[in-house]
């Protein structure tokens, strides 16, 4: 059955859960880089699939978007809160604050405020290692002994600095808003979640213990080929150590089945494996990414079997522990992956055209420092500046727009591009504007460039896909809700619906969410609670 939002919303179409076991338990599941589009072909493909039977027996939202950018900071952040960059001041994993003081400060007193944000595997005591400096024996496969309260592994000499206290500024006190994990712990529930570096932190909220239980493997550390996403498989052995966690969870315990503490009320883990899938030209002896007919290739139709499993192992366990009927599962991902279509790729060098910009600003203002004070290329180009004039704003716009060269295309032959690769620009106050905030705010880009289709900002030929856009490719991804018998929703929603619909289906108040208030975010229509 087809239905739009707008429709089930106004209609009053009752909660499934009115007849049905009351929902005791949400497990969250985010495949990072799956598409709508993806999901859809598997399970038509893949009738008899895991992933074909969550589908088939929940509510599917088929036009469902991120945030943007759509980066995976500001994507799962926004599933937890209930809010967009401008309500969280999340905009990216590392980005620059105009308030803060840079990592390392001791002595506040007439500091110039700047300062990088990192959320990044760089925070990690030891990011080389796994367990980000833990210190434990015989890794990586006793990866999931790390601890639960990841912390303590970040380093408080890599954090920038708050002014007022000239005390280090954690990820968790970054985070304007509260999250779910919050209101749970309010209400006396447990929650759990596992996620790729100790910068996850950030989800425990304001109050610094949303999350009783945080897994973190580092994602990022030193493998034998590079890290963990420089080879497909390996990103597949690392995401199973969280699918473990999540196994463990289900089964009572602690992520590292040290301690029983009962299943979580709220809990989940982020797959990594679909992403380096997409982004890779090749791993494993098999062609990464899609094929020129938007269909995974090889090895991200192997990936997609993978997940199936995966999924499958998680929802066979909570039938074993006869906890089906009182967990629902939201399955969806922070972000996509852009391009889907190979022959659109166009990679270009972004470092060159940032040279550029600031030797052009020292030409014209003598004396001055570089420009660019922070930026953020990836497929699209988010810029911070040292001036935040709108003189300033102007001219990197102007100048950014005017430059045109020779990038690579998806079987790195030359391949010319115009106006760096951008398809529009917003500069200044009209930055602000795009994000609804207030000209002058401490943590928005001062220059915010929507890329062309197919542009991915790197200087070799590594990838072939990326995200952190607002192409549809880097926001249109699956949004499942189970448990309510199968329904298409056709009308457009937002992954940032996910946080309410979990505190309603677990019969909590989604207004004690700040962003809910703040945004009007609405429940996901169709679903229980």
């Amino acid at each position: 059955m087809a239905v739009s939002a707008a429709a089930l919303l106004t209609a009053g179409v009752a909660p499934a859960a009115s007849a049905g076991p009351r929902t005791e338990h949400v497990l969250l599941l985010s495949v990072d880089g799956l598409h709508q589009s993806d999901l859809a072909w598997y399970a038509r493909t893949h009738p008899g699939s895991a992933l074909a039977a969550l589908v088939h027996s929940g509510t599917e939202y088929t036009h469902a978007r991120t945030p943007v950018p759509s980066d995976s900071f500001p994507g799962m952040v926004g599933q937890v809160t209930g809010g967009n960059p401008a309500t969280t001041g999340v905009y990216y994993d590392d980005t620059y604050n105009a308030a803060l003081l840079p990592a390392g400060t001791t002595t506040c007193t007439g500091k110039m405020p700047g300062a990088e944000v990192d959320l990044t595997e760089d925070l990690d005591r030891n990011k080389d290692s796994i367990d980000a400096g833990q210190g434990l024996t015989g890794l990586p496969a006793t990866v999931t002994q790390m601890t639960g309260d990841p912390r303590t592994l970040i380093d408080p000499a890599k954090l920038p600095v708050d002014p007022k206290t000239c005390a280090p500024v954690y990820p968790y006190q970054y985070l304007k808003v509260n999250t779910v994990f919050e209101v749970a712990r309010q209400a006396g529930l447990r929650t759990a979640w596992s996620d790729k570096h100790p910068a996850y932190d950030i989800l425990n909220g304001p109050s610094g213990s949303g999350v009783q239980d945080l897994f973190t493997p580092e994602i990022n550390s030193a493998t034998a080929t590079g890290d963990w996403t420089t080879d497909n498989a390996d990103t597949r052995t690392y995401d199973a150590y969280k699918v473990q966690a999540v196994l463990n969870e289900i089964d009572g315990y602690d992520h590292a089945r040290a301690v029983r503490t009962g299943t979580p009320s709220v809990f989940g883990m982020n797959f990594q494996a679909v992403s380096t899938a997409q982004k890779l030209p090749a791993s494993d002896g098999k062609q990464g990414g899609y094929l020129p007919d938007g269909t995974p290739g090889p090895l991200l139709s192997d990936t997609l079997d993978w997940i199936d499993q995966r999924v499958g192992a998680l929802t066979a366990e909570l039938r074993r522990q006869h906890l089906d009927t009182s967990t629902t599962v939201i399955l969806s991902a922070k972000h996509g992956q852009s391009p889907i279509q190979p022959a659109a790729l166009t990679r270009i060098d972004d470092g060159p055209l940032l040279d550029g910009l600031n030797a052009a600003w020292r030409a014209t203002h003598p004396g001055a420092t570089d420009l660019v004070a922070h930026s953020v290329d990836d497929d699209a180009m988010l810029l911070w500046l040292n001036d935040r004039t709108p003189a300033a704003t102007r001219f990197a716009r102007d100048y950014l727009l005017a430059q045109a060269g020779t990038g690579n295309d998806i079987n790195s032959n030359p391949k010319p591009f115009i106006h760096s690769g951008l398809q529009t620009v917003y500069a200044g106050a009209d930055a602000a504007q795009y994000f609804h905030v207030t000209p002058g705010d401490a943590r928005v880009p001062d220059l915010v460039g929507i890329a062309q289709y197919g542009v991915v900002y790197t200087g070799g030929h590594g990838k072939i896909a990326e995200h952190g856009g607002a192409a549809p490719d880097d926001r249109d991804v699956p949004l499942v809700v189970s448990g309510t018998g199968h329904r298409v929703v056709d009308g457009a929603v937002e992954t940032t619906q996910i946080a309410p619909t979990i505190l309603a289906l677990l019969n909590l108040d989604p207004g004690a969410l700040q962003a809910v208030r703040l945004e009007h975010t609405q429940v996901l229509p169709g679903t229980r609670g």
